[in-house]
């Protein structure tokens, strides 16, 4: 018997359906207090749906994220506070470590590894390499937070084909980054006037959100 392919079949090898990470269940004891602690923290309410006595959804999304968290009731079996390990990634960690506790969280102190199963090292990585600085928090039931200091993805962890900034810091942060580069560029370049900075800067910051080479 002849298998003839169709056009769907081929195309499904050649690229992946797109599967955007949506919603993270959060398994709370308290509704109510768990929206006042992700409220307080600055996180935007979206949803908060009750179905009676049986049904309520609650969705909050922190600030520049594309993916949200659910908690509430008849929505999960899970013991609440066992959700650990979920991961937020900032830019500048001290930041927003400084931000969240002056929103009412208890943030740890920061810390840094050299790499997956290091040992911890107190303070942040002494020059930021991106993956390597983290912090912690808890909401009330004890759901644990990690911040995750991220500036330049590793290669192949992100669309190369499109560059985007989640908020208006991440974009700052990024210009930031690029002046600097660009004036060590300049300095290695005899410190004359660069009149195509733009366009170093749009390589730079395109690049670091790749995870390309950076250009010198």
């Amino acid at each position: 018997m002849n298998v003839i392919q169709t056009s769907r079949e081929t195309g499904a090898r050649e690229r992946a359906v797109d599967m955007k990470l949506e919603v993270v269940v959060i398994p709370v004891k308290d509704v109510e207090r768990a929206k006042g602690f992700y409220g307080g923290l600055g996180w935007r309410l979206d949803a908060d749906f009750p179905v009676g006595d049986n049904f309520r959804v609650v969705q909050f999304t922190p600030p520049g994220s594309p993916a949200s968290i659910h908690f509430g009731i008849g929505i999960t079996s899970a013991t609440p506070g066992s959700a650990k390990g979920i991961y937020l990634v900032v830019a500048d960690i001290e930041a927003a470590r400084t931000e969240l506790i002056s929103r009412g969280a208890e943030v740890s102190d920061i810390f840094h590894t050299a790499g997956p199963g290091t040992p911890r090292v107190d303070g942040p990585d002494p020059e930021h390499h991106s993956y390597s600085s983290f912090a912690k928090f808890s909401d009330p039931d004890g759901n644990e937070w990690i911040l995750q200091e991220i500036t330049a993805r590793l290669p192949g962890r992100i669309n190369t084909d499109a560059t985007s900034f989640a908020s208006v810091g991440d974009l700052a942060g990024a210009l930031r980054r690029a002046s600097v580069a660009h004036g060590d560029h300049e300095k290695r370049t005899g410190g004359q006037y660069d009149q195509n900075w733009p366009d170093w800067y749009a390589e730079y910051m395109v690049n670091e959100h790749a995870g390309k080479p950076l250009p010198t």
